[in-house]
């Protein structure tokens, strides 16, 4: 192999040689939760119009059946097409994980490529689970490599999500280094993902996964039959980062290999809405709790935040749309003051309420050098309340709940996504929780079959 001390080919190296016994049990169990919590995000994806609209083109461009299941419809297709509208549907309630340092939602690109991937070549579920963990491995340290310069135009989910789904895949192909360093390659050369559909309500963001999971799994399939890609399209002279990025850090791609297992890190989304919302909004719950404040007592409430919250949250003054009200500080916020939870019935229901609404013109924003310092390893929530007798209260959380020092136990897992399944109807309570014991005993499963039919 050529050039073999790059930081391309050492994490290829890395993710190519991964086997389950080099994992510790802890991390296998977290890969166990994130699974579970991704299933559940996969199926709140039903009867939203653009994923649907993406099942639509699948069934239309793919084969009417196959071995790896299309988890909204139930139906079965190539593991292509399956990854296509998985990766879309688990993205689309805004419930799927997110690790704080590279700002990536890595269950909604790595899953779906590794379930679909692992039905249709009939591998165990440790054969899953390993190629789940590589898959992490590298997307993280790939958006932590990419910067924060990267995430103020990208959309890291759809970028760096376009290598971890191939790393994923090639993982189950057996890759050797070679062609997991070419899977790396040709994925990276498809990377996409920008910001700007925010501005008009777009239905982007599901794009972006599906494109990024199905464009991965392709990456690899040819890789696996000798196509070849650039060996250095991370770090290289005309690559990722020499284009997307301005404080790109090239160390971060191998930090720490097989010591640090950053899957551990990510958290889990208890807010049904973009990430960058929840540290405030953990703190307003928390605030008015402390003051037994209503609605109606807060005058305004000033959000803390870093620049990337600004920077994505920005451009949503009035949303229109109950997705893109998900990246309305104001309108979760409203939310969360006047029903004390912004999960997938409140935006459902209530995004356009005119109390939230109300609510979201008393919102506002400001850059904490604070909060922005501490920023993407840890999302601190600030916020500073002005009641309408003029009392003024502040309150912050060091650890929004989900993160890892503040994480859901199974017990909660399981409650979030069975709510999930109750919201789309995709899944009854049994069925639920025949999926739940499938899941968590996922490691002794000789074959990955389907987990609730």
């Amino acid at each position: 192999m050529q050039n073999p001390q790059s930081p391309s080919a050492i994490l290829a190296e890395f993710a190519a040689r991964l086997s389950f016994d080099q994992i510790p049990e802890a991390v296998v169990r977290r890969t166990e939760d994130l699974l579970l919590d991704w299933y559940g995000s996969a199926l709140a994806g039903k009867g939203a119009r653009p994923v649907e609209s993406i099942e639509r083109f699948a069934v239309a461009m793919g084969p009417g059946q196959g071995a790896s299941d299309v988890l909204i419809s139930r139906r079965r297709s190539t593991p292509y097409f399956a990854a296509m509208v998985n990766a879309a549907s688990s993205h689309f309630a805004e419930q799927d994980d997110v690790h704080n340092g590279s700002v990536f939602h890595p269950a909604t690109v790595v899953f779906p490529a590794a379930l679909a991937v692992a039905q249709a070549l009939g591998r165990s579920g440790r054969d899953l689970l390993t190629a789940a963990v590589a898959g992490y491995e590298a997307g993280i340290r790939i958006g932590e490599f990419l910067g924060r310069s990267h995430y103020k135009v990208f959309h890291t989910t759809g970028t760096a999500g376009t290598i971890a789904a191939a790393v994923a895949t090639a993982r189950l192909l057996d890759a050797t280094p070679e062609q997991m360093l070419h899977a790396i390659g040709s994925a990276g050369t498809q990377a996409a993902g920008l910001w700007e559909f925010l501005h008009d309500a777009a239905d982007s963001k599901q794009l972006h996964t599906a494109h990024a999971c199905a464009s991965g799994l392709a990456a690899a399939y040819l890789a696996k039959d000798g196509f070849t890609g650039a060996r250095q399209i991370l770090e290289g002279a005309q690559g990722m980062a020499a284009g997307m990025s301005s404080d790109a850090v090239p160390g971060k791609l191998t930090d720490r290999l097989s010591e640090r297992w950053a899957l551990a890190e990510t958290s889990f989304k208890y807010h049904a809405s973009c990430r960058h919302t929840h540290p405030a909004a953990d703190a307003l719950l928390l605030l008015m709790q402390q003051q037994d404040l209503q609605a109606d007592d807060i005058a305004h409430v000033t959000a803390h935040v870093h620049q990337g919250a600004i920077d994505v949250l920005g451009p949503v003054v009035e949303p229109v749309t109950v997705h893109q009200a998900k990246f309305s500080m104001g309108t979760v916020l409203g939310l969360i003051a006047i029903f004390q939870h912004a999960g997938v019935n409140e935006f459902e229901s209530s995004f356009n309420d005119p109390r939230v609404a109300a609510f979201n013109k008393r919102v506002s924003m400001a850059l904490d050098e604070e909060v922005d310092r501490a920023y993407p390893a840890r999302w601190l929530g600030k916020v500073s309340v002005r009641t309408t007798d003029g009392r003024v209260f502040t309150a912050r959380v060091d650890e929004p709940k989900g993160d890892p020092g503040n994480t859901l136990t199974r017990a909660e897992l399981e409650e979030k996504a069975l709510r999930l399944a109750r919201f789309s109807g995709a899944a009854d309570e049994a069925q639920m929780h025949r999926a739940f014991r499938n899941i968590w005993d996922v490691a002794n499963a000789p074959i990955i079959g389907s987990w609730i039919a």
